[in-house]
């Protein structure tokens, strides 16, 4: 697959193309919400012109730190950041302390701007992500059934000839529906406090991030758990208490008895890490249910 163009005398590689046009379409949705919310105008564009090289720079450091044996014996192309390598968490992280200063700075509310950067992230993500499909990564095991040997099931990777599972898509195909529900969501003026918007979207990517990770052959490690898959759980679990701290009243015996038996399958299945965020799945819905039924 040519995953590149040569114009003017460049090689214009299509991963940064896509990636470059996931920014600018989070920018413009941004843009388009920002008064909706009661934000200045141009905070979208300022925003992006901070957050934007913060999560790339963060995202670098993040994949370096949990890879750091293959830059050991030559620290100096820890920096060679064109030679790829990066990991979406880490981005995220520095897109959030990036806006956290913003806010500070400017005297916003910085909950009102993580509202605001949701939905362009998730979008960013959604379009990003094909950028993985050119340059054949981000894929998953070895899709042995002649069934799932087809797209959007699995992709064909030309480095070894065989057929993996389509991690990528998945990934893009969630954050797109997480734009959507969002959005609507929105609309409808169902996440009415300052904070839901993004409380739900990083619930959502990240019970997706947990369940999928454990598809992909190149994950980053920290000693036998997948750093992903942890900081999903954590995540998970971190934005259910968030919802239900934003509640006097006590979760359902339906949440309580979801989680139980959710652990129980993990005990007998032995994958407690799907089970546990199935679990915190739950127990969020219910958050989110009775913070609306107070409301």
């Amino acid at each position: 697959m040519n995953n590149s163009i040569h114009l003017f005398g460049l090689d214009i590689h299509w991963y940064g193309v896509i990636i470059a046009c996931g920014m600018a379409l989070a920018v413009l949705l941004a843009a388009r919400r920002e008064r909706r919310l009661g934000l200045p105008k141009e905070t979208a564009l300022d925003l992006a012109l901070i957050g934007i090289p913060a999560a790339i720079v963060c995202a670098r450091i993040y994949y370096v730190a949990f890879s750091w044996e293959a830059y050991a014996a030559t620290p100096l192309h820890a920096l060679y950041i064109w030679e790829g390598g990066m990991a979406i968490y880490g981005g995220i992280i520095g897109g959030v302390l990036a806006g956290w200063l913003y806010g500070r700075k400017k005297k916003l509310p910085f909950m009102k701007l993580a509202d605001l950067a949701a939905p362009s992230i998730a979008l960013g993500q959604a379009v990003g992500r094909w950028g993985n499909f050119v340059n054949q990564e981000a894929y998953g095991a070895l899709a042995a059934r002649p069934w799932q040997q087809r797209f959007p099931v699995s992709v064909f990777i030309q480095a070894d000839g065989q057929w993996h599972f389509a991690t990528f898509f998945y990934e893009s195909a969630w954050c797109f529906l997480i734009v959507a529900v969002l959005l609507i969501a929105e609309k409808k003026n169902r996440l009415r406090r300052e904070g839901d918007i993004f409380l739900a979207y990083a619930f959502l990517y990240a019970l997706e991030r947990a369940l999928v990770e454990g598809l992909r052959t190149d994950s980053l490690y920290l000693g036998p758990i997948r750093v992903s898959q942890l900081l999903s759980l954590v995540a998970l679990i971190a934005v259910a208490a968030l919802f239900l701290g934003r509640t006097d009243k006590k979760p359902l015996p339906a949440a309580a008895l979801a989680c139980a038996v959710l652990m129980g399958a993990a005990i007998f299945l032995g994958h407690p890490w799907i089970a546990l965020a199935f679990a915190a799945g739950a127990l969020a819905c219910e958050g989110i249910g009775l913070a609306r039924k107070r409301e």
